[in-house]
């Protein structure tokens, strides 16, 4: 979004984001995205939102920031947000996970005024996507970064006009707890199939852990089965897999390293 920003000939004065974070087994510090990108671009960066007070912003675009703007900072620069959700549903940090767990078929991408209330903002202009039966978390969240940009630059190239209020009774897109991230397989397999695709799965075999990074509902035939649900012979096919330590591979290939038996039960 940077980049199309300035491709688009706006002058990008400051960007904010969160600091760098220890990341690996090294624990080496490790900047996010967002200032990997604006350095590339040579557009200065900062962790302390109050720096815009100085910056001479004429506009604060907000995007998956996942902290509380305070009240003076909004009172002091204009800013809008762009949201992966169609508002009022998903309200919150985790907007694109909770609609793939909730089994949405659509979701989408709204830009809309920032007010002191989570997401609560009126809504300057919106678009939508499909969310396809195995679409992970970064394919759809891909698609809304795409869609999201081309709504922000053509409101900055035509004006945004007045927002308009939310309809409808509001959800929460709460942000997923490490508990959520391990497979339960007494769950449906659909519903496994879900928590995988919003990425960070994860289960046990043989007392280490083993992450999951991609299924199949129904199962195609390519990889290992294994038994999920309250309903016999309802089975999640595992295609792609990583083992601790271990670079991820195609669960065939694990299960034979494995001797894993077709139908089994992972976890304790």
């Amino acid at each position: 979004m940077l980049r199309a920003l300035r491709e688009a000939g706006h002058d990008v004065v400051l960007a904010v984001s969160r600091g760098d974070a220890r990341r690996g087994r090294g624990g080496a510090l490790v900047a996010s995205p967002v200032k990997a990108a604006a350095r590339d671009l040579g557009i200065p960066v900062s962790d302390r939102p109050d720096d815009l007070l100085d910056a001479g912003v004429d506009l604060a675009v907000v995007v998956a920031f996942g902290r509380i703007i305070k009240p003076h900072l909004l009172a002091a620069v204009p800013m809008v947000n762009l949201h992966f959700s169609l508002l009022p549903r998903w309200r919150g940090a985790a907007p694109v996970e909770r609609a793939i767990l909730a089994g949405d078929q659509r979701t989408g991408v709204c830009l809309m005024a920032v007010e002191e209330g989570l997401d609560t903002g009126g809504v300057y202009a919106r678009a939508e996507v499909p969310i396809g039966p195995d679409d992970t978390v970064e394919e759809v969240r891909g698609r809304l970064v795409e869609l999201g940009t081309r709504l922000l630059l053509d409101a900055l190239e035509r004006g945004f006009g007045e927002p308009r209020p939310q309809v409808g009774d509001p959800t929460y897109a709460a942000k997923i707890a490490p508990e959520e991230r391990r497979i339960d397989w007494a769950a449906p397999a659909l519903q496994v199939h879900r928590q995988v695709r919003i990425g960070g799965a994860w289960t046990t075999h043989a007392g280490r852990r083993l992450k999951v990074w991609r299924t199949a509902v129904p199962p195609r035939g390519d990889g290992p089965t294994v038994a999920a649900g309250p309903d016999p012979g309802e089975a999640v096919e595992l295609v792609e897999v990583q083992p601790e330590g271990k670079p991820r591979m195609r669960g065939r290939a694990w299960a034979n390293g494995a001797h894993w038996v077709d139908g089994g039960r992972l976890g304790p």
